[in-house]
């Protein structure tokens, strides 16, 4: 990366306390910050600096990450008082990981354009464990001399990462990929309930779907949450509920239909109404055990 080194971390949660420790071990200079201070100590811990405040944080930066959970939350970092617009270093790159509407990456893109910075939108999947082991898909709209100039700051905590077009386009591929998610864990608890109304090995059975044409990451990742009904996110449920939102809001507005993926989204809105939003997503499970009459069997 050259000259840039330095890189402020915004959002040390599930996903962005792993990954900015991930920046560290690749030799970056990481300054992170976080509304709670447990994480920032763990950033420490490895070899990190804390900061008290975004304006501290970004001062100096090389460039700016941010991993926080909706919208309004970016928007917030970026163009509230003392966010990162008003505080990074002219030119300074601005990569979002953010999964927020294609829409509000793209103002913010124009907005930090206006401010002389250079902004990605980059949404990831792998969920934590890809996180912690640095193998994140990242999908990243934006400019391609941008991207490239970010590459070092993204190879060190994915191992898939794709400029999908110009800014927001990553938005648009994250949302698919939750779409696909949420259908393939919906699909994965049915399956997984009807094989032990059957009284099969579902273990074995699990393992042996994982090798034929059924398996995916998610089978890898997720069965096992449903076999020992263990469901400590993860991925919260709350987070895929805001999700999915986007991905029928943006399929709606560009006249797609997409049956499978509303229902879906129902059935996750209904996990989240109930109380269940800090659940991991493969929580799902639970809703077909109770449409099955098998709750607690």
């Amino acid at each position: 990366m050259g000259t840039q080194t330095t890189v402020a971390f915004i959002g040390l949660g599930i996903m962005g306390k792993p990954m900015s420790i991930n920046l560290v071990k690749a030799g970056f200079d990481v300054v992170g910050y976080n509304l709670s201070p447990g994480p920032i100590e763990a950033l420490v811990a490895a070899g990190g600096r804390g900061a008290g405040s975004i304006a501290e944080a970004v001062k100096g930066a090389d460039a700016v990450a941010v991993m926080v959970p909706d919208s309004p939350d970016v928007e917030e970092v970026l163009t509230g008082a003392d966010g990162v617009f008003d505080n990074a270093a002219e030119g300074a790159l601005v990569i979002d990981f953010s999964t927020i509407l294609p829409d509000v990456s793209r103002r913010m893109a124009a907005v930090g354009a206006e401010r002389g910075l250079r902004v990605l939108d980059a949404p990831v999947s792998g969920g934590e464990a890809g996180a912690v082991e640095g193998v994140l898909s990242i999908m990243v709209g934006g400019e391609k001399d941008v991207f490239e100039a970010a590459r070092p700051v993204l190879d060190a905590v994915g191992s898939t990462v794709v400029l999908v077009g110009p800014a927001g386009s990553g938005q648009t591929v994250k949302a698919a990929n939750q779409l696909i998610v949420a259908g393939n864990i919906e699909l994965l608890a049915e399956a997984i309930v009807f094989l032990e109304a059957h009284g099969v090995d579902t273990e074995a059975g699990v393992t042996v779907l994982g090798g034929g044409l059924a398996g995916s990451t998610v089978l890898e990742r997720k069965a096992g949450n449903m076999l020992r009904r263990e469901f400590a996110p993860g991925f919260r449920i709350a987070l895929h509920h805001k999700d999915m939102k986007i991905v029928t809001d943006a399929a709606r507005a560009a006249g797609v239909v997409i049956p499978l993926g509303s229902h879906v989204a129902q059935l996750i809105a209904s996990l989240d109404a109930q109380g269940h939003g800090g659940l991991d997503h493969s929580a799902l499970f639970t809703t077909v055990e109770a449409l099955s009459g098998r709750a607690g069997s």
